[in-house]
């Protein structure tokens, strides 16, 4: 369950920054920045926050051969839904969301590594170490 909260939390951060739909931080952005620029810049340090927490971890538990396997198993399934015609090569909205989603499954995959990794293998991380006493 822990490793869907992370997914979603990623999932979270992504789509509320952008998505196709247009309820989005870049969209309010835009639109808002002339007259509320201050609580623009605040969601904006939030968001950076919740980035920096989510690509540190990422690259520092699966690094970048990792995320690359990620991307391309991702890019392998919208391949598949291509060509299954569950969606349209050309329907640059569906692609838009499958990227975004992608982009939350590697952030998510990579802060919920280490715990994947030791219930697979049995090994804890270093960092784990002093919460094993």
């Amino acid at each position: 369950m822990g490793y869907l909260l992370r997914i979603l939390g990623a999932l979270v951060l992504v789509l509320a920054t952008y998505n196709p739909s247009g309820l989005s931080y870049l969209t309010w952005a835009r639109a808002a920045w002339a007259d509320s620029a201050p609580f623009v810049a605040l969601a904006g340090l939030i968001l950076l926050i919740g980035y920096v927490i989510y690509v540190r971890a990422t690259i520092r538990s699966i690094g970048g051969f990792g995320i690359a396997l990620v991307a391309a198993l991702v890019a392998v399934l919208v391949w598949i839904m291509v060509d299954m015609g569950w969606m349209a090569a050309n329907d640059q909205t569906a692609l838009t969301w499958a990227g975004l989603i992608g982009v939350a499954l590697i952030l998510g995959i990579g802060l919920s590594w280490s715990l994947i990794r030791r219930k697979l293998s049995g090994q804890v991380d270093t960092d784990d170490v002093e919460d094993q006493e």
